[in-house]
């Protein structure tokens, strides 16, 4: 996995110099030139991962933006609105993520996400606390972080 993403950043610089777009979304643009490349000659190698990775990773990054804009719009309509509909609350979301970087990524995440804050992370690692602005529905909400942005962000990472 690891040489067709070392060759598809020589692909990426390549490109750029080429160009003389020097620049990231000049690389950006390269980058995604040489993905496609290298899906297209994918039968020449052997059977790897880095397909699949970088389709899981792109697939979190869609799922947080679209978060984040849900989020922003709901905590900017309880700003604006005289009557405040929030319901704050603690809830503990049992992890399935192990390693300290899953666990960092899943927790940072969240507090990037309006209307919900990491607070601390069990003494075994296994529950994450988390202030949640908008707490209708406790199971629901554990189910949309567990749902949501762990398993995509298990899936990118292992």
């Amino acid at each position: 996995m690891s040489n067709l993403f070392l060759m598809n950043l020589f692909l990426a610089a390549g490109f750029c110099a080429v160009l003389g777009h020097l620049n990231v979304s000049g690389f950006l643009a390269g980058y995604a030139i040489g993905y496609l490349a290298l899906w297209i000659t994918r039968p020449l190698y052997e059977p790897t991962l880095y397909f699949a990775k970088v389709s899981n990773i792109l697939r979190l990054l869609g799922y947080f933006t679209w978060q984040l804009i849900v989020s922003n719009l709901r905590v900017l309509w309880d700003v604006i609105t005289p009557t405040h509909i929030s319901k704050p609350g603690i809830i503990g979301v049992p992890l399935d993520a192990k390693s300290d970087f899953e666990i960092m990524l899943v927790a940072n995440l969240v507090s990037l996400t309006p209307g919900t804050l990491t607070l601390d992370i069990s003494a075994d690692r296994k529950i994450l606390y988390v202030h949640v602005m908008f707490l209708d529905d406790v199971e629901a909400m554990r189910l949309q972080i567990k749902k949501g942005i762990e398993q995509r962000v298990l899936e990118a990472v292992r």
